[in-house]
């Protein structure tokens, strides 16, 4: 709810602030300005914190609020709830400005769908990042992504396979965070992870509404800054409709990008095209055929080194 200012003289100004801070984030700027709104030093906060059963030190209530750091352990997303209350904010106000600046972030690193429906969907994927404590740099640079996509009987996604060659540019990375977006009308409960190469299965978190999947790949060695690494995964989906597209969003350029798609002997398409468009928001842009091997029953694209936005494959199958 909003909030009354404690300062009589400055009130007016202080409401604005904060008003704006709320809207326009980032977060540290909006919790920076709920805190002078309210007029409470940080011993106090802590103090406040506290009587909610939630613990932070003075020092990251003071990096929070400059930016120097940002709230990423479960610990800490109670305390960011509890400082809403506090603070006397809308609930879910300060959340929505950390997902988003966890969302920016993860643009960046490689996601291995597009959103069909970007307002809900990157929504959805920012809070489930936060859960899984995902960091706002994950560390990583894709040299190298080749996938494998198989489309079932049904005409369904039936599974796909994805290779990464990666760089660290920084010490201590251990791990990848995957992101599968299904079809309309999915069930990601129903969906399987597999850990095929150099890597094993972390915590996996779904979201039924939206069709995501996200799960941790953790790493059995800490890469150092200028490492290399392959990995290899899959996922097994085939738990909704007809398929008419696989795309992949690219937040950042990145290194070489191969997809391919193989369809069932007994579900061939009349025709295949290249997609491409800015990003996901954008638009559709202009459609180039793609031949599809009728003897291997497959179509592919190859991009040598990919840009921001998105690329993909789409079918039509009449």
């Amino acid at each position: 709810m909003p909030y009354a200012p404690h300062h009589a003289d400055s009130g007016t100004d202080a409401a604005a602030d904060l008003d704006a801070a709320l809207r326009d984030g980032p977060f540290h700027v909006a919790l920076r300005a709920a805190i002078a709104a309210r007029g409470l030093p940080l011993q106090r906060v802590q103090h406040h914190l506290s009587r909610h059963g939630v613990r932070v030190g003075i020092t990251s209530l003071s990096y929070w609020q400059q930016g120097a750091r940002r709230p990423q352990r479960p610990e800490s997303m109670r305390a960011v709830r509890a400082l809403e209350e506090i603070l006397r904010l809308p609930r879910e106000s300060l959340i929505r400005l950390l997902a988003e600046a966890h969302g920016d972030a993860a643009a960046g690193q490689p996601s291995d769908r597009s959103y069909r429906s970007p307002p809900e969907a990157s929504d959805t994927l920012t809070e489930l990042l936060v859960e899984l404590e995902c960091p706002p740099d994950g560390g990583l640079v894709t040299l190298g992504h080749h996938e494998r996509v198989r489309i079932g009987a049904r005409r369904e996604l039936r599974e796909r396979e994805s290779q990464h060659i990666v760089r660290a540019h920084r010490d201590g990375v251990d791990r990848f965070v995957a992101v599968h977006h299904g079809d309309p009308g999915c069930d990601p409960e129903r969906m399987t992870l597999h850990a095929l190469e150099n890597c094993r299965p972390g915590r996996v978190r779904r979201h039924l509404d939206t069709g995501i999947l996200v799960a941790e790949l953790l790493f059995d060695t800490r890469l150092r800054a200028g490492d290399t690494f392959l990995f290899r995964y899959g996922v097994e989906d085939g738990t909704a409709g007809a398929s008419r597209e696989y795309v992949r969003c690219f937040g950042t350029p990145g290194g070489q990008y191969a997809l391919q798609i193989r369809f069932d002997e007994n579900a061939l398409p009349a025709r295949c095209h290249r997609l491409t468009r800015p990003s996901a928001a954008a638009p559709r842009g202009g459609r180039q055929e793609l031949a599809l091997s009728r003897r291997h029953r497959s179509v592919h694209l190859v991009e040598p080194r990919v840009r921001s936005g998105v690329i993909g494959i789409g079918w039509d199958w009449e």
